[in-house]
């Protein structure tokens, strides 16, 4: 596949998207062009190289590789304006939540590798999960998707009835993951620290603990286990979190994101 990329719309994840890019040195600035009605709110991708252009099928004409980042009721509208310029040279990219390969299909009325990508935000400092879903690809074109992805962080493929949930476990997660760092700060500040102290300490905790689980592959609760001593501070702590419905409230509002997702 060649690296030139168009990403249709230029708004947090596709500017995230192509700052991971150019970050991680996949492809040069040059060979990205990222589209966006105002192209005065890329500027600062304009300033490192990457092509910027409000014109979708001007952007897919000149690419080989199509990232479609628009919001869910723009697709059709979005999709329909460029799908002229798709040829057999194109992969079609879409990371937009719940929009269905099918769907995507019958739009472009083409058959052509269509991919469906569920990244987070940590995509622009190449720290993303992602998730990708897929429809008349080749194992050469699935491998190279995976590729881009594994540039800008983690990638597995699943089944495209999984994509409801990978959006809220690791798009939605992200946000739950903040929410909890916020108030393991604000817990900081109570017991002594300045905001900025306890915002590192409280932020790296959460890095180290993520990293323990996914070099070593180990279960959370064996490493849990190796910091809760006997009538120790630790677990005195977690069981006040579990007594205060720590675990069952997390579960409820992933459970809750869901169901939003899938009943609208």
């Amino acid at each position: 596949m060649s690296n030139k990329i168009a990403i249709i719309g230029g708004g947090n994840l596709g500017t995230a998207i192509a700052e991971g890019l150019i970050k991680s040195k996949f492809c040069k600035p040059a060979d990205i062009t990222v589209t966006k009605r105002n192209t005065v709110t890329v500027k600062h991708l304009a300033d490192k190289g990457v092509n910027t252009t409000s014109d979708n099928a001007a952007a897919v004409r000149n690419s080989e590789l199509v990232i479609l980042a628009v919001k869910p009721f723009q697709v059709s509208d979005v999709l329909n304006g460029f799908k002229k310029e798709l040829s057999p040279k194109h992969t079609l990219v879409s990371v937009v939540t719940g929009v269905l390969l099918e769907e995507i299909e019958t739009t472009i009325k083409k058959k052509l590798p269509v991919f469906r990508a569920m990244p987070n935000t940590a995509i622009a400092i190449q720290e993303s999960m992602t998730c990708i879903s897929y429809s008349n690809a080749s194992d050469a074109q699935v491998s190279s998707v995976k590729e881009l992805f594994a540039n800008l962080g983690k990638v597995t493929v699943i089944d495209e009835k999984l994509m409801d949930a990978a959006t809220v476990l690791g798009a939605c997660g992200t946000a739950f993951a903040m929410r909890y760092i916020r108030a393991n700060i604000q817990g900081g500040i109570e017991i002594g620290f300045d905001s900025a102290t306890a915002n590192l300490i409280a932020a790296q905790t959460v890095k180290g603990a993520a990293e323990l689980l996914l070099q070593k592959g180990t279960h959370p609760e064996q490493e849990i286990d190796k910091v809760t001593t006997p009538k120790g501070c630790t677990i005195v702590g977690l069981n006040e979190m579990e007594h205060q419905g720590f675990s069952s409230s997390l579960i409820k509002g992933i459970a809750t994101s869901y169901n939003k997702i899938v009943k609208g």
